[in-house]
């Protein structure tokens, strides 16, 4: 999977700007995948180069102009041709976990502190998707729906073993 990939997907849908694009992945990919300007803008100039997109400039009453991107055949069937390849292996970059991994070097107070402060960041991103599950219910397909919720179910799975290690640790019960 690459960025080209996933901004292939997007516009499968609907033209978008690039505004639009980042918006989506802020709201559905945002658990499992980034993406700034300075990768969006780029990208999207390469996909036009490639004849996989066209951009259009579309004036706005009171503002800048703003390009609005639309895949094309071509785009349609490189993305298809995505679709049908067998998923890449996962790769999970966590700066928590190789703190975590080298917490032996560090003192038992940093490493509780990480612990505590891992526990509540991951209940904070549990909340942030669960919220944007209930905004977005109507509108996710039964495959993005199935998205989110795995990435609900990492989440509570991850919670509940800081939870675990905090309380048998002596640190007392996890605080909420």
């Amino acid at each position: 999977m690459n960025i080209q990939d996933v901004i292939l997907g997007i516009l499968c849908k609907q033209p978008h700007s690039g505004y639009e694009i980042k918006r989506h992945f802020e709201e559905y990919f945002s658990f499992f995948f980034d993406a700034s300007f300075g990768t969006i803008y780029p990208t999207l100039s390469k996909l036009e180069g490639l004849n996989l997109i066209t951009k259009e400039a579309v004036r706005q009453e009171g503002k800048p102009d703003k390009n609005v991107y639309t895949i094309t055949e071509a785009g349609k069937e490189h993305f298809r041709s995505y679709l049908v390849q067998p998923a890449e292996k996962e790769v999970l970059r966590s700066d928590f976990l190789m703190h975590l991994y080298f917490g032996d070097m560090a003192d038992e107070e940093t490493m509780n502190t990480l612990l505590r402060e891992g526990l509540q960041n991951k209940r904070d991103m549990y909340t942030d998707l669960e919220q944007k599950m209930n905004q977005l219910d109507g509108k996710l397909s039964p495959h993005q729906k199935l998205c989110i919720e795995l990435g609900l179910v990492q989440y509570k799975a991850f919670i509940m073993k800081l939870e675990h290690v905090l309380e048998s640790s002596g640190e007392g019960p996890a605080p909420s």
